[in-house]
């Protein structure tokens, strides 16, 4: 992780660490880490953008992160404060899960267990770009939710592994 760090700070300016509040548990707003792969600044005047293909925010070594998931790292540190599981939905920023809350029925549902770093959303689809990818998204998590035990976790962490290592997904 110091190699990681030191990349980053190498590669662009601004901190290594990247701070963003999300929704946990119970709709409580928590601080979740990364490593930076953006360029300083891009989500200006507060707005949460998800990353493009060949997004130009994106820098170069943190191209080579989001590819190997590196730059999910530091979510161990919220792992071990006890803010995330290592499976869950994944959280979201404020303003973009109130957003999703006010449209889609039953959205807030996905609050009822702590986020994850990985979960069954994740493994089963891709990045969210619409409303409609919203919705199927959330009807995985609202599965997980509901048939949450230790082989589906078991599961989802071997998928996890099996997509780190073919390099599957990263945007």
């Amino acid at each position: 992780m110091a190699l990681v760090a030191i990349c980053v700070r190498l590669d662009s300016n601004g901190p290594a660490i990247f701070r963003q509040e999300r929704i946990g548990k119970d709709g409580k707003i928590f601080t979740l880490y990364k490593f930076r792969s953006m360029r300083q600044g891009s989500d200006k005047g507060g707005k949460h953008m998800p990353a493009m293909e060949a997004d130009d925010r994106i820098t170069r070594v943190g191209g080579y992160l989001r590819r190997l998931r590196l730059d999910e790292l530091p979510q161990l540190f919220n792992i071990l404060r006890g803010d995330m599981y290592f499976v869950g939905p994944r959280p979201f920023v404020p303003d973009q899960e109130s957003d999703l809350a006010e449209k889609i029925p039953f959205y807030s549902q996905r609050w009822a267990v702590k986020p994850g770093a990985t979960g069954w959303a994740q493994i089963n689809r891709g990045y969210c770009a619409s409303l409609e990818d919203n919705q199927e998204k959330l009807a995985f998590d609202l599965f997980y939710i509901k048939n949450m035990s230790i082989g589906l976790d078991l599961l989802i962490l071997f998928q996890t592994v099996k997509i780190l290592l073919l390099g599957r997904g990263g945007r």
